[in-house]
């Protein structure tokens, strides 16, 4: 069990003027559509900036309709902000699509390949011979606990094989960074905890550099090197604090003081920021509900 104290320097904190791997700056997405009276607007993201260092593991938690999963799909290059930048490796005119890893929120297995089959589509499309692509992709089942079913089929595999394979599909095509929107979401919460202690072993072995988006504060405190907090839409950076522990982490760990302060520090952000009904009675007056509101998440 690590001896924790607020101020201690954490695994993946990035040495004192080193240009970050990611680097956003002043970010704002505002999503229109229609015209005339029928016209809609709506300000998912305002203003958010964050950066993440190489080999760094950065969680970005805030409530359902903050635009997170938008500002993962904007750093992936899927979309593009209305204002500020994204800079990779310091350039803020490199190349997004097809440079970062990106794991969405379901694991969109194809129901017609096998796992390996499955795991060696990203490799594939970039054009890797299929022999490589499958030596490559062997290698990393076995790291992950998914020997003896390459062949298996996605109705075949459990939600955290099925998960792991998603994952290793992900890691395979990763370059420098990789981008992970609620990945552990939909599980039952022992297959959860699971998975969040064999993630963070794997990124360990992996020295992945990783964007991990959640509404989970727990998990990011079990698996973040620092943690931003976002405000309910218009997303906007709250607070941004380093988790005081080395990974991997404990459950015994994340009881220690320090740990426990920090969970109540994040979580009081996240509900100070929430309307007096918790959100439950939709957007306010000067924020229409929209056709496409359930991608600012």
């Amino acid at each position: 069990m690590a001896n924790l104290s607020m101020t201690e320097r954490p695994a993946g904190e990035p040495p004192t003027g080193a240009t970050p791997l990611l680097d956003v700056r002043g970010v704002s997405k505002r999503f229109t559509s229609g015209h005339g009276a029928r016209a809609h607007s709506l300000l998912a993201l305002d203003d958010v900036s964050l950066r993440v260092a190489r080999g760094e593991f950065v969680a970005l938690v805030g409530p359902s309709g903050c635009g997170k999963s938008t500002l993962l799909s904007i750093i992936a290059g899927l979309d593009d902000p209305t204002s500020g930048e994204i800079r990779l490796r310091g350039d803020a005119r490199a190349r997004r699509l097809g440079q970062v890893g990106y794991m969405p929120q379901r694991d969109l297995l194809l129901p017609w390949r096998d796992a390996l089959g499955n795991a060696i589509v990203g490799l594939r499309v970039q054009g890797t011979p299929r022999a490589e692509a499958e030596s490559r992709a062997r290698a990393l089942f076995a790291d992950f606990g998914l020997s003896g079913f390459e062949r298996a089929y996605p109705p075949a595999l459990s939600g955290g094989m099925r998960q792991r394979v998603a994952f290793a599909r992900t890691a395979l095509v990763t370059r420098d960074l990789m981008l992970l929107d609620e990945p552990f979401g939909a599980l039952d919460a022992l297959t959860r905890a699971a998975l969040q202690r064999w993630l963070g072993a794997a990124l360990e072995r992996l020295g992945a550099t990783c964007l991990l988006v959640t509404h989970d504060v727990e998990e990011a405190l079990t698996l973040a090197d620092r943690i931003y907090v976002l405000s309910p839409r218009p997303g906007r950076v709250r607070l941004e604090r380093r988790v005081p522990a080395p990974r991997p982490r404990s459950q015994a760990d994340l009881a220690q003081p320090a740990m426990l302060a920090l969970k109540h520090e994040l979580l009081d952000a996240l509900l100070d920021a929430l309307p007096n009904d918790g959100g439950l009675a939709g957007p306010a007056p000067d924020q229409p509900a929209a056709p496409w509101e359930g991608g600012a998440r």
